[in-house]
Parts: structure tokens; sequence; C-alpha cells
């Protein structure tokens, strides 16, 4: 296991790190919670070329660990499967969104599963916002001057829609109770 350069958790403050997985280009995003409000930190994209889906599948693990090395983060969100049309296509996310999963437990990461609708709902408040939508609410939240690029983009919506669901479950004193009964749910 790497050291993080930085201590994901100090002063109130935690870094979340959020996974937009794919098998060609997997999204990163990471944030700062403050407790009052989300900083961005980093994003971007991790490209995994055009071999065999094994050695993609490496290229997002090691592309994920290398994402946590440098920036260590605490938690991580990551986007659940969903049903696509083509079941090849949604077998290969899953594959992708593994080998980031176990990047992040490998790290130590505490992981969180959210459906697209969730994040969609946390940032744009609704479930039907398009990704246009999600990007210009990301920019927006986090001050960005620029946009990011799509799949950087939601992988920050990912990030923020974990902060927002950390924060409401700590008043509660849930978030401890989530952790310990078994953070992710397959």
């Amino acid at each position: 296991m790497s050291t993080p350069v930085g201590n994901g958790a100090r002063d109130g403050m935690t870094l979340i790190l959020g996974i937009d997985p794919g098998s060609r280009i997997t999204g990163y995003g990471v944030v700062r919670d403050t407790g009052r409000s989300c900083e961005y930190v980093a994003s971007g994209c991790i490209r995994t070329g055009e071999g065999a889906l094994p050695e993609r599948l490496q290229a997002v693990f090691r592309g994920v660990s290398e994402v946590i090395r440098l920036h260590g983060p605490v938690t991580m969100g990551i986007e659940q499967v969903f049903m696509a049309k083509n079941a090849d296509s949604a077998l290969k996310l899953g594959q992708a969104r593994g080998a980031a999963i176990v990047a992040g437990i490998e790290a130590g990461l505490d992981v969180s599963e959210y459906t697209a609708t969730q994040v969609k709902q946390a940032i744009a408040g609704t479930g039907g916002a398009d990704k246009q939508q999600v990007q210009l609410m990301v920019m927006h939240l986090l001050k960005l001057v620029q946009k990011p690029q799509i799949d950087a983009s939601d992988a920050l919506a990912i990030a923020l829609c974990h902060a927002h669901h950390r924060q409401s479950l700590i008043p509660h004193g849930l978030a401890g109770a989530k952790r310990r009964a078994g953070r992710l749910r397959l």
C-alpha cells in the first residue's frame, strides 16, 4: 500500500475521491469536504487505450491507485453499474468498476456506491438532469472557471454526492455505524 502525499482527514476536512468508471475512460475527481462546502482539489481521466480488456482493467487499477497515492483521500464514491442495452458493454463497465473499487479498498478507503439518479438529484436537484446540467452545477458548486472534461465532471459530481450523503449521516450518528456495518454493498 502506498503512502499518500497528504493526510486525507485533518482539521475537520475530508478528502473525497469520486470515480466515474469506464473500460476506456475512467473519470476521477477529488474534493475537500470542509463541513460547510466542498473545494476542488483535482480531476482528470484515466485513459486505458485500445489494448485487451485485462490490460485496460490493469490501467484502471493502477491509475486509481496513483490518484489515491498522490492526493490521499480517505473515502471514495463510485457510480453503480446501470443496465445498458448492450450486455457486453455493461459487463466491461462492471469489470472496470471492480478494478477501481479494489484499488480503493486496497488503499484502505471507505467505498460507497451511488446510482446515476442519486448523483443527479444531489447535484442538480433532479434525477433527470443531463450531463451538461450536471457539469454546469459542478462548475458552480466548486467555483470552477473552466469546464472539466465530461468524465472528470461526472466523477466530481459523484464526489460531491458522496460529501452530501456523508454530511446528512453525521448529525444522526449514522456515518460511523454505516462504516462499521460494512461499507460496500455489492
